[in-house]
């Protein structure tokens, strides 16, 4: 149950032995246009996968691995080794 979505955005999208990956909960995603709408915390009593983690420089594999640990569900980002999770990180504050 723990990915609920991936949003990939490599511009490499045939690398898979190094990237940089966020996991959000997967409810957070319910304020975007157009989007499913996933249970929040307060239907279950508690916080629901993470608020926000990331790692850097991991395989595609650990990625899905570490993703599918948390017990809620999550959205999983995907972004080049060489970029994108800062510009994530810019973009959220």
């Amino acid at each position: 149950m723990p990915i609920w979505n991936v949003i990939d955005s490599r511009k490499k999208p045939y690398r898979f032995a190094k990237i940089n990956v966020i996991v959000e909960a997967s409810w957070h995603d319910n304020f975007v246009n157009n989007a499913d709408q996933a249970p929040t915390q307060h239907h279950f009593g508690g916080e629901l996968g993470p608020s926000y983690d990331e790692k850097e420089h991991i395989t595609l594999t650990e990625a899905i691995q570490w993703a599918n640990s948390f017990t809620g569900p999550v959205t999983l980002y995907l972004y080049d080794e060489d970029g994108g999770l800062y510009e994530r990180k810019n973009e959220n504050g």
